[in-house]
């Protein structure tokens, strides 16, 4: 039986294929959240992040004993840190070229890896140790994905 061909350019299946070869591109992925939401989720998401990261912190630095006022102090003063530094590196960071970009990503991840280890009381040098080779998986992760997603001077490639 035969049947009829999609037409140049029709949509076949969610994505449209161009004239020739019949090669699929997809279009821009659709905008859900308004622009409000965005600004309102570039500080609610660190903060959370941050709160998270300090409960985890200071559960590590107690060791399973009892919770103090001074163990609740160090987990909200981690907290903010935390969520100050991801903020400002969710803003200069995208501005960066790929290089330094990915750089400073596998900063951030590392210290942030290394002072939670470092708080379970283990030795430093095993925390410095871990926390180095964390940093530069980070590294070699997100300079491929800047690398393939991006130009030399650091602006997205379509």
């Amino acid at each position: 039986m035969a049947h009829a061909a999609p037409a140049s350019g029709a949509r076949t299946g969610g994505a449209r294929t161009s004239g020739r070869g019949g090669r699929a591109r997809t279009g821009p992925t659709p905008n859900v959240l308004d622009a409000r939401t965005h600004r309102m989720l570039r500080i609610v998401v660190p903060v959370l992040l941050g709160l998270i990261y300090g409960y985890w912190a200071a559960a590590n630095r107690r060791s399973g004993g009892p919770i103090t006022g001074w163990n609740l102090l160090f987990g909200f003063l981690t907290a903010l840190v935390f969520a100050v530094v991801l903020i400002a590196l969710l803003t200069v960071a995208p501005r960066l070229r790929r290089e330094l970009h990915a750089a400073a990503w596998a900063v951030f991840i590392g210290c942030s890896f290394g002072f939670l280890y470092s708080q379970t009381g283990d030795s430093i040098y095993r925390s410095v140790g871990n926390s180095i080779a964390v940093a530069v998986v980070t590294f070699i992760v997100f300079f491929y994905r800047f690398y393939t997603r991006e130009d030399a001077a650091g602006h997205r490639v379509h």
